[in-house]
């Protein structure tokens, strides 16, 4: 079999590494971080910390139905084990992609690369239960639908 998508082979529990997700932010001076949870299962994460533009809110997403849908057509290419390819196993591999991300945006922001600002924005709480990404697709639709592409 060929390489499949990142983590596919991963055996943590989601809960474990949406533990060690809450410690990397609290370690990078978040002030406030929170899991959300779902039949006992953690389904999102929020953070706040300061910017240079004061403390803010973050919702970080987690698409445990849309890694399933990764692995299922990994699976249906025959790249990865039909084990691999169970809803449990996308809620772990979901996570652990997630902590990837932010450990990888965390040292960019360490050396300078990219700000919190500029790493993070998409994931900016604008109003509560939206995110910056979000408000800008509802303001996208809206200037397609009036035919202003400004």
């Amino acid at each position: 079999m060929t390489k499949g998508p990142l983590n596919y082979t991963t055996t943590i529990d989601a809960g474990k590494t949406a533990s060690q997700c809450v410690d990397l932010l609290a370690t990078h001076g978040a002030s406030a971080v929170a899991l959300t949870y779902s039949d006992r299962r953690p389904t999102g994460l929020t953070f706040r910390i300061l910017t240079v533009h004061g403390d803010r809110n973050f919702s970080m997403p987690i698409n445990i139905e849309g890694i399933h849908r990764l692995l299922l057509a990994a699976r249906r290419k025959g790249t990865i084990s039909p084990r691999f390819a169970e809803r449990d196993q996308a809620e772990r591999v979901a996570w652990r992609v997630l902590k990837d991300w932010l450990e990888v945006q965390l040292v960019m922001i360490e050396a300078g690369v990219v700000n919190l600002d500029e790493a993070m924005l998409p994931y900016l709480n604008v109003a509560p239960g939206v995110t910056l990404y979000q408000r800008y697709l509802e303001n996208e639709r809206l200037a397609i639908e009036t035919g202003d592409q400004t």
